[in-house]
C-alpha cells in the first residue's frame, strides 16, 4: 500500500513532500514513487495520536467490570484519530483491579481499532488529601507485591504514586525497572518532588491537577517538574482543567520534548450531558465531567479536540504534534515502535485536512480504519 501526494511530517516533524509505502503493518519507505497508491492530495499526514491516560469513552470504562469495554474504547478512539492508548485504572479494591486487568489483557492483540500498549495504573498508591475523583476508601501505601501481581496479569506501562507515602522510595526504585513511575495525586513539596526524581520518577500525572501548586516561596510539585530537565508532564488541554494562558506559559517552560497531552477522558466522552460512572462513583457531564460536589472527574474530551485547542491557543504546531505523538511514546518507552513517521515503525498515521481541522483517514498498523 502506498499513500501518495500528501504533505508528510517526517521523523523530525518537518513537512516534506513524499510518499509512504506500507508493508506488513510497517512503514517500508518514505520516498516519491511512480507506483499507484491512495491519492491524498491536499492533505497532511502526521503520526497517529497516543493517549496514555484515558479511563473511558462512549459509555465504556476500563474499570466498569465489563469484558468488552476496552474493545469498545479501541473502536471509538480510532474514529477520533487515536491509534494507540493505555487504558487507565482507578483507586479500587485489589480484587476489582485483578478482574479489570484480566479483561484488558484479553483485549490486547485483538483490538479492532486503537491498540493497547499496556495499563496506566492511576492509584491506589496516592494521597487522600489530593484524591480528586478517586475513591479514598481504597487508597493504600505503595505495595510492590500487588503491583507485581497485576503487572503479571497485564503489563503496566505507567504507575502513579504519591512520593510522600510510606514505602514510596523503595517502591519507585523497583517499579521503575519495569515501567514508568509518575508523581500523582500528591501533597509532596518541591524538595520531596526533586528527591523522588532521583529515585526513578520520570513523569508527572495531569500537571497542576491534584498536586501541590507553585507559589512564590514554595514551588511545590509543579515547580519541581518545571525546574527539571527530563521529567515528562501530562497536560489536560480541554480549556477547563488548565487555562489557555497557563498552558501557553507551561508549554514554553517545558519545551517541545516534555509536554504530553492526555485526555483523562471518562465514559462521558463522545456523549451528551448526563449522569455517568467513573471508578464506582457517579459523575455528571456538564461543561466537563464532575462529581456531585463539583470536583473535576476526568474529562469528556479526546486528543484530537485537544490538539485543535492547542493550535487555537497559540501553541507552536511542531510542539502540538509532538505532544500527542512522539512525546507520549517516549514517556512510556514505545518510541521505537510508534510516535513518528519513520521507516521500520508501525504505520500509525493520521491524515488531516490542510488546516488540521478535519480527519480524512486513519491508519493503524497499516490498516485503514477510517
Amino acid at each position: 500500500m502506498i499513500i501518495k501526494n500528501a504533505t508528510v511530517y517526517d521523523e523530525a516533524f518537518n513537512p516534506v513532500k513524499t510518499d509512504i509505502e506500507i508493508e506488513n503493518e510497517i512503514i517500508k519507505s518514505l520516498a516519491s514513487t511512480d507506483k499507484d497508491g491512495l491519492d491524498f492530495s491536499g492533505c497532511v499526514v502526521i503520526p497517529g495520536f497516543i493517549d496514555i491516560h484515558i479511563h473511558g469513552c462512549n459509555l465504556a470504562d476500563a474499570t466498569d467490570g465489563k469484558s468488552d469495554s476496552t474493545a469498545k474504547m479501541s473502536k471509538w478512539l480510532a474514529q477520533n484519530g487515536i491509534t494507540s492508548f493505555c487504558p487507565t485504572t482507578m483507586t479500587l479494591p485489589a480484587d476489582t483491579l485483578r478482574k479489570c486487568f484480566g479483561y484488558i489483557a484479553k483485549t490486547m492483540g485483538k483490538e479492532e481499532g486503537a491498540y493497547i500498549h499496556g495499563i496506566n495504573m492511576e492509584g491506589p498508591f496516592i494521597a487522600p488529601e489530593k484524591k480528586g475523583a478517586q475513591d479514598g476508601t481504597h487508597i493504600i501505601d505503595p505495595d510492590f507485591e500487588l503491583f507485581s501481581e497485576l503487572n503479571n496479569i497485564c503489563p503496566v506501562k505507567l504507575v502513579d504514586i504519591a512520593p510522600e507515602r510510606n514505602g514510596a522510595e523503595e517502591f519507585t526504585r523497583e517499579a521503575s525497572k519495569l515501567c514508568t513511575v509518575s508523581a500523582a495525586h500528591t501533597t509532596a513539596d518541591y524538595a520531596k518532588g526533586k528527591k523522588s526524581f532521583e529515585w526513578g520518577i520520570s513523569h508527572a500525572t495531569h500537571l497542576y491537577n491534584a498536586m501541590s501548586g507553585m507559589g512564590s516561596r514554595e514551588p511545590g510539585m509543579v515547580g519541581a517538574v518545571l525546574d527539571s530537565e527530563d521529567i515528562f508532564a501530562e497536560l489536560i488541554c480541554d480549556g477547563i482543567h488548565i487555562s489557555p494562558a497557563t498552558l501557553r506559559i507551561t508549554f514554553k517552560a517545558l519545551g517541545e520534548d516534555r509536554t504530553v497531552v492526555i485526555s483523562d477522558a471518562t465514559m462521558s466522552a463522545g456523549l451528551e450531558p448526563g449522569e455517568y460512572m467513573l471508578g464506582g462513583q457517579k459523575i455528571f457531564k456538564t461543561d466537563a465531567a464532575r462529581l456531585a460536589d463539583g470536583t473535576l472527574a476526568g474529562s469528556s474530551t479526546n486528543l484530537f479536540e485537544e490538539f485543535k485547542n492547542l493550535l487555537k491557543y497559540g501553541i507552536p504546531l511542531k510542539q502540538a504534534i509532538k505532544s500527542v505523538t512522539i512525546n507520549p511514546a517516549r514517556a512510556i518507552g514505545v518510541d521505537d515502535k510508534t510516535g513518528s513517521i519513520a521507516e521500520g515503525k508501525n504505520a500509525d498515521l493520521l491524515i488531516l485536512s490542510e488546516d488540521f481541522s478535519e480527519i480524512k483517514s486513519v491508519f493503524i498498523k497499516g490498516k485503514k480504519t477510517v
